[in-house]
């Protein structure tokens, strides 16, 4: 996890790339890392999941990841087609112990003191505060890391550019999730400049946040 980490603090956002195709999947890659972003989580959430992501894979220049995986079997899969992560949006024993098998970082999903404490048991340092916005927001994440200071945190889940700085101020935050940066309507219609533009924007807005509050 740790040189995954060393990968996603300098580019402080998560792109969740739902693709219904590798095409699909490959395009959106290429305008990310146009838009100064090399990295994707690639949600399996649709049949085309596994392709997406060798799609992206292929190309060399993404750091790709799998998220929306609940499954061991689904550990399997997503890394198989080249996922160099896994993003679970909970904390599940069985997709844990199968990524720890298979030698691949995991982020499981928490946000209780409980599930914290759970993934730690686990051997997991680094969680998913999932649904973030849904779950107290940021108030609720900096409270939760005052007594777990040897976890790091990947808040996802009702993030935009109206609330990343909140977030991306908290130094137990390593990076944030967040898919603003590819509208649906942009993403029906191929419309790669417009993603474009919208990953420049926010690779912009979070190097605002000073230097000084990450860990």
């Amino acid at each position: 996890m740790n040189q995954i980490l060393s990968l996603l603090r300098p580019l402080r956002l998560v792109p969740i790339v739902t693709a219904e195709s590798a095409t699909e999947a490959h395009a959106l890659a290429g305008a990310l890392v146009a838009g100064g972003l090399p990295v994707a989580e690639i949600t399996f959430r649709t049949p085309a999941a596994a392709d997406a992501v060798a799609a992206v894979a292929s190309r060399g220049d993404t750091l790709v990841g799998a998220g929306t995986i609940v499954r061991a079997d689904q550990v399997d899969a997503a890394v198989d087609a080249g996922a160099r992560f896994i993003v679970s949006p909970g904390t599940s024993r069985a997709v844990i112990e199968r990524c720890h098998e298979r030698g691949v970082p995991v982020l499981p999903g928490a946000v209780t003191a409980t599930e914290v404490q759970t993934a730690l048991e686990l051997g997991v340092t680094t969680v998913k505060f999932f649904p973030a916005e849904a779950s107290g927001g940021a108030a609720a994440l900096r409270a939760l890391t005052a007594p777990f200071g040897e976890v790091t945190f990947v808040p996802t889940g009702g993030i935009s550019p109206a609330n990343l700085e909140d977030y991306l101020d908290i130094p137990a935050v390593a990076a944030v999730g967040g898919s603003w940066m590819l509208p649906a309507t942009a993403v029906r219609t191929g419309d790669w400049n417009e993603v474009t533009r919208l990953t420049a924007e926010a690779v912009t807005l979070a190097r605002r946040t000073p230097a000084s509050a990450l860990r």
